[in-house]
């Protein structure tokens, strides 16, 4: 993954900041018995800097990580000549300074936030006097960035902290800092020496704009006799005819034309409307880069990362839903390994019930709960949508007083949406009680009947049935589910006539009642440590406002695939399991029984009448 050059540092609460070091990149590959090191175009590190390579087998977990070799002066300041000049210098001071950790123990952490990498990173690595963790500061970017320029050192990176990494991509997600004006260029031809110089005068520097080699400038200075002698050594080894430039420019001195094939790093004052640099600076070259990453979009026209042609294996999947495109990535990628479900099957099922599921989720605020590696691995919940989602995804702005912050929830309104959020790693739906544009109102009371460890299944049908009786006792319909995992949901409609506190306190009143007649079994108790291990907590603090649970039709991450299933109330047996109700025979049971929740969203109940009534049968 790679940073764009922006200009100014700052600060902000969502970003993370990290020195940039003037080093070579390098990927260390740790997966397998024999290590791999190497840079980012693919050249092998593991004699050159033999020194990092020797400590990869202090490291005890497989991974893959992402850092950068740096060699150190004598007075402790990165330099880059110096780590050049590594076959000359076998003690130099150098470190591998990791920043980024891309896959640990068979599962790729790719798509797990920044910040959370980082933490597996830490605890992950082991830390020798060569290979080092990269640390970061959070928000204050100004201030870093004044101590990096009191340092003297090169700039620094910034990122956001939830940002996914994305290979091969110059994303906004990371940006670099710098304090000097320096740049990559191709060297393309030399010019003869003047005086009493020997070997070459100046470099003539090029850069792909568009795809197409264009002069960007020449350069004379940064060499001393001995780098000047090896460099044009290496040059007349590469020697052509003609010149590599469609537009041949105009020099002061004869020049002698290469191909286009080194790349040299360059320090200097500004880059002119007509993309000369000027007063550039030798600094060095680039053994790690290609010159076709040195390539540009004209000027008028936005920057864009160029395109590798991406081969769509089996893996990864182009397709189109509501006239949106997305890929689909990773599908082979295993989310239960018991059950041998994989991330396609996953995003499969969502499409195949789509027209049912989507009905409960409309116009909700969802919060996301992503399984990027399958449910055995990390999971991470999500509120807040980062910034590189597609504009097709609609989002709405709730404000939250316990992070005093307005918060981007992601609603999901059709299958692109669907299809997009799975592909993140949702394995459940989870949406609020409400929905837009009243998010004040919900549209459904839920009884939540949560098991302690030492209920069985058998005691949570037991209290839905005693549910199902107070509230038949007061002429209200109630209509349950399997939680999917250990519980049972009942739902009421509401109708968007109250609001939460007030449906909030009549399921506390109905939860005393069922608490009543099943004493034994139920509790009020949330705390789990003050709660009896063999009761069933009754809660009815769901109907708050953000309060999720998982959707009606919605895979759970729980070993068996299971779905949180509607149900008649005669189905409601002793025997019956929650895994009874599974990824692979819902589609054919809903197209039996139909929607039986599509009466939650439908009339609310009158609770004036309810109350009357309750009071009535006590």
């Amino acid at each position: 993954m790679l940073a764009k050059l922006t200009e100014d540092a700052f600060d902000d609460k969502d970003w993370i900041f990290e020195i940039k070091w003037d080093g070579y990149r390098a990927i260390a590959d740790l997966s397998n018995d024999e290590p791999l090191f190497y840079s980012r175009n693919g050249i092998s590190f593991l004699s050159k800097f033999d020194k990092v390579s020797k400590d990869f087998e202090n490291q005890k977990h497989k991974m893959i990580l992402d850092g950068e070799i740096v060699a150190y002066d004598e007075n402790g300041k990165p330099s880059f000549q110096l780590l050049q000049q590594i076959g000359d210098n076998p003690n130099l001071a150098l470190a591998y300074q990791v920043f980024d950790l891309l896959w640990l123990n068979g599962h790729s952490t790719e798509e797990i936030p920044l910040i959370q990498r980082k933490e597996l990173l830490k605890e992950a690595l082991i830390e020798t006097d060569v290979i080092k963790y990269c640390d970061h500061i959070p928000e204050k970017g100004i201030d870093f960035f004044n101590q990096m320029k009191k340092m003297e050192l090169e700039g620094m990176i910034a990122k956001k902290a939830d940002s996914l990494y994305i290979e091969n991509s110059r994303s906004s997600d990371w940006l670099k800092i710098k304090f000097t004006n320096t740049e990559e260029a191709i060297i393309c031809g030399f010019t003869k020496p003047r005086g009493s110089r020997k070997g070459f005068g100046a470099l003539i520097l090029g850069k792909y704009i568009d795809g197409k080699l264009i002069y960007s400038g020449h350069t004379g200075t940064g060499f001393n006799k001995e780098s000047l002698d090896l460099l044009h050594q290496r040059l007349l080894k590469l020697v052509v005819k003609s010149s590599p430039f469609e537009d041949k420019p105009k020099t002061n001195m004869p020049v002698t034309w290469i191909k286009p094939e080194l790349v040299c790093e360059i320090k200097y004052s500004e880059i002119t409307e007509d993309g000369i640099f000027r007063h550039p600076v030798f600094v060095a070259i680039r053994e790690d880069k290609n010159p076709e990453e040195i390539n540009e979009k004209p000027k008028e026209m936005k920057a864009k990362t160029p395109s590798k042609k991406i081969e769509i294996s089996e893996k990864d999947q182009e397709i189109t839903l509501n006239r949106h495109k997305l890929k689909l990535t990773n599908q082979d990628k295993i989310y239960f390994p018991k059950d041998e479900v994989t991330k396609g099957d996953v995003i499969e099922y969502y499409q195949s019930v789509a027209d049912y599921i989507l009905p409960h989720l409309k116009n909700r605020p969802l919060s996301l709960n992503r399984f990027p590696n399958g449910i055995e691995e990390q999971n991470f919940y999500q509120k807040d949508a980062s910034d590189n989602i597609p504009d097709w995804i609609k989002t709405t702005q709730v404000y939250s007083e316990s992070n005093d912050k307005y918060i981007d929830y992601i609603y999901c309104n059709d299958k692109a949406t669907l299809a997009y959020l799975n592909n993140l790693g949702c394995i459940d739906m989870n949406p609020w009680n409400s929905a837009l544009p009243d998010l004040e109102h919900p549209d459904f009371m839920v009884l939540d009947l949560d098991p302690s460890k030492k209920n069985t299944f058998d005691d949570v049908i037991e209290t839905a049935l005693q549910v199902n009786e107070v509230l038949e006792s007061i002429k209200i319909k109630g209509y349950c589910k399997t939680s999917g995992s250990t519980g049972i949901h009942v739902y009421i409609p509401m109708g968007g006539k109250y609001d939460f506190d007030q449906v909030k306190d009549f399921a506390h009143i109905l939860m005393k009642q069922v608490n009543k007649k099943l004493p034994k079994i139920t509790t009020l108790e949330r705390s789990l440590q003050k709660r009896d291990e063999k009761k069933i907590y009754l809660d009815y603090l769901q109907n708050r406002t953000g309060q999720t649970l998982a959707s009606a039709y919605s895979l759970r991450p729980k070993e068996g695939a299971s779905i949180s299933m509607p149900l008649e109330w005669d189905e409601l047996k002793p025997g019956l399991k929650p895994t009874d109700f599974n990824i692979h025979n819902t589609l054919e049971r809903i197209k039996e029984k139909g929607d039986l929740f599509k009466p939650v969203l439908g009339k609310g109940i009158d609770m004036m009448k309810a109350l009357e009534l309750l009071q009535n049968f006590e």
